[in-house]
């Protein structure tokens, strides 16, 4: 019987190991870290956790529908979530299924399989799968862009920071105001000397709450169209947060919704109260003075880059997972059109999609592999599918900003109906006969 390895213990691997091990798919997991949660473990070396991270989205669309959360915290801390996944995990016996403390350091094809190089306390060791799935993560691999001149003072990517100590009395520059640049803003507020953000375009800000409940739990029922629901929310977040642009943001350039919106409206209140201030783009580095696009100037201490994340599987030829631009190009992000036995798991971006649309992301690629084995005409027919129609839209109807951070984002509504009708199709006896 094949045997598929997962690489990767966090929400996504282990979502793909209890969707592959339900259906009898024999699994062998390969985690660097001592155990379970991935980048909620802030213990975890690859983890770019933070004390002050939380949930952007509520817990009840966030969580695996078949194991809620005992929580009743509408936004939980990581230490919660650590333990969620550990619970999840014990749950369903999926830690036994994982080889921790051990790093997969290479995969090579070899006869319709994968040879995989693995590095743990037992040594090096390679083993031979007929597919790998890889599930290490979107967060870990730092963006860092370049900048003209020299920094002289503290320069640091978000991804280093884990503590407002960090901060204690410095002049503060964040370069970026994502979710997490957000975050620390706030913090910073409570513990710099100073705070500026330099920031490139403007964002939408939507409160985590609206009319006293977790604002991503209003909108549960049918999706409406893209267009409606971008104007009536915009009117119901200018009702409730106003205009950003009054605080110094530049006016977004799109509509709400075609970038990821910020889930943090204190940083306005913080600026409200001008506990920090908003900067241009930078121009350029001067020992520690930045040089900003109009013209202005700021003496800083400590420079932390909000500018996200790059995709990063290390331990395989690029070739394989047919990238194209910032990311590969897989079907549904999960399947290469060549089907040559390698399957990715989370790559995948949406507001509201949690770890539900993540695990019926893996209950689509495990219905596959079991038609593989068990139905190999529905296999055929999914294959010539794939490589021969066009792919489903997954975009909603929203025209998403053309960002490498966006290059494998969708809509959630979309693409959990794409992964439920493709894993319907694979189990349909009838599959195997369309034409």
């Amino acid at each position: 019987m094949n045997r598929y390895a997962i690489i990767g213990a966090g929400p996504s691997g282990l979502a793909a190991a209890r969707a592959l091990s339900t259906r009898g798919i024999g699994v062998d997991g390969f985690e660097a870290s001592t155990g379970v949660g991935g980048l909620w473990d802030i213990d975890n070396p690859r983890s770019t956790m933070y004390e002050s991270a939380h949930l952007i989205s509520s817990r009840t669309t966030t969580e695996f529908a078949e194991f809620p959360m005992r929580s009743s915290v509408d936004y939980p801390g990581h230490r919660v979530l650590r333990q969620y996944f550990e619970d999840y995990a014990e749950h369903f016996g999926l830690s036994d299924l994982f080889r921790f403390e051990t790093r997969v350091t290479r995969l090579e094809p070899r006869d319709g399989g994968w040879d995989l190089t693995s590095s743990g306390p037992d040594g090096e060791h390679t083993r031979w799968y007929a597919g790998v799935v890889l599930a290490n993560g979107t967060l870990a691999e730092p963006n860092v862009p370049s900048f003209p001149g020299d920094f002289t003072g503290e320069l640091m990517h978000t991804s280093s920071y884990t503590s407002p100590s960090q901060l204690s009395g410095k002049r503060v520059l964040l370069i970026g105001a994502g979710n997490s640049g957000c975050d620390i803003a706030v913090d910073a507020v409570h513990h710099a000397a100073s705070v500026d953000m330099s920031v490139r375009r403007g964002y939408y800000f939507v409160p985590r709450y609206l009319f006293g409940r977790p604002s991503d739990t209003l909108n549960q029922g049918r999706p409406l169209p893209a267009r409606l629901k971008q104007a009536i929310d915009s009117r119901v977040l200018r009702a409730f947060t106003g205009d950003p642009a009054r605080f110094g943001f530049p006016k977004p350039d799109y509509r709400i919704y075609e970038s990821h919106p910020i889930v943090n409206t204190m940083i306005l209140n913080h600026l409200g109260q001008g506990d920090l201030r908003i900067r241009p783009d930078v121009e350029r580095f001067d020992g520690t003075t930045v040089r900003f696009r109009d013209e202005t100037a700021g003496d800083y201490d400590l420079v932390l880059l909000a500018t996200g994340y790059r995709l990063d599987y290390p331990f395989v030829n690029r070739r394989h997972l047919h990238w194209g631009g910032a990311s590969p190009r897989l079907f549904l992000n999960v399947f290469p059109a060549s089907f040559n036995g390698l399957y990715v798991m989370g790559m995948i971006e949406a507001s509201g999609i949690g770890w539900q649309g993540r695990y019926e992301q893996a209950e689509l690629l495990a219905a596959y592999l079991d038609a593989v084995q068990h139905a190999p005409a529905r296999a055929d027919r999914f294959r010539t599918r794939v490589t021969s129609e066009a792919w489903p839209d997954l975009t909603g109807g929203y025209r998403y900003l053309g960002l490498e951070r966006m290059a494998y984002y969708v809509n959630k509504d979309a693409y959990r109906g794409a992964a439920r009708r493709e894993k319907s199709e694979l189990e349909s006896p009838m599959a195997a006969g369309r034409v």
